[in-house]
């Protein structure tokens, strides 16, 4: 990779790797009681305020752009199904089901962007589709359909990322600071909405009494996702998508490598190979 790259492609990997083993310290709030959507609000909303305090002007762009709405909707959809889904379930699974990116982005972006269908795109769909069925297959016989709340969580993340991406995309003559802000607001207002009208349901308790146990790691946990969103979009405005994509996809490895070596998820031949099949319509969107 020529020396111009390598800074970016390093902001990109940092990304990953901050979403990539995020469900491990998710886990440990849960465990000191503060479930995943209650922390997630609270992280994100330390990063609006962090971005208020930086950029105050933001805030009016947001609030007089209606695309950014869709955005706010996306990104905090987003990030209440990921984090849910990987605090409660097996990563590797959640994490592959989340990676069908491709088949939404392709749907998408015919409805958003007015793109056509290719025959690669086609192709992208099948595999996608392919790899998905291979991981839902029930052992005991049945549709391929999920199963569990992570499950629908991961895939309910994965369609609302790509929305999320499609719509980066369409705005990306708006301002760094204006689509961040509409990012962590999301992240905040959606998943605080889902916790409260959830109450007591699917184990969804109000937040603990506030004390440092929790609340100094999600000080930190604010600023590392503050940071990771700023290098992310420092990296993808330096490279060319398809290698940003490719240097994205590394969240898998390092979401399903920890998760294996933690002992959060486990790797059978039906995900191996479906999702082999994932990566690989991924890859190919990369690619193009």
């Amino acid at each position: 990779m020529q020396g111009a790259y390598a800074l970016p492609a390093a902001a990109l990997t940092f990304n990953a790797f901050t979403w990539g083993v995020s469900w491990w310290p998710f886990r440990q709030l849960e465990a000191l009681g503060l479930h995943p959507l209650w922390a997630t609000a609270i992280i994100y909303a330390v990063a609006v305020a962090v971005i208020s305090a930086w950029r105050l002007a933001a805030w009016r762009e947001v609030v007089s752009t209606p695309a950014l709405w869709v955005l706010v909707l996306a990104s905090g959809t987003t990030n209440a199904s990921f984090n849910w889904a990987v605090t409660i379930g097996d990563v590797v699974r959640v994490v592959l089901l989340f990676y069908l990116m491709p088949l939404w982005a392709v749907l998408l972006a015919r409805v958003l962007l007015h793109e056509r269908f290719s025959g690669a795109a086609l192709l992208r769909v099948v595999m996608s589709l392919a790899g998905a069925a291979i991981v839902l297959w029930p052992e005991t016989g049945g549709w391929p359909l999920p199963r569990s709340l992570p499950d629908w969580l991961g895939v309910v993340g994965g369609f609302t990322f790509a929305l999320n991406n499609v719509m980066l995309r369409r705005e990306a003559a708006r301002k760094e600071s204006a689509r961040a802000l509409a990012m962590f607001t999301g992240g905040a207002a959606v998943s605080a909405s889902i916790a409260t009208l959830l109450g007591g349901a699917a184990g969804v308790a109000p937040p603990p009494l506030l004390a440092a146990e929790w609340a100094v790691p999600v000080l930190v946990m604010g600023g590392l996702f503050l940071a990771s969103n700023l290098a992310l979009q420092f990296g993808a405005a330096r490279l060319p998508a398809h290698v940003t994509a490719v240097v994205m996809l590394t969240e898998v490895v390092f979401a399903s490598g920890s998760a294996l070596l933690l002992g959060a998820g486990a790797l059978t031949a039906p995900l191996l190979l479906g999702g082999g099949l994932i990566v690989g319509s991924a890859l190919l969107a990369a690619r193009s």
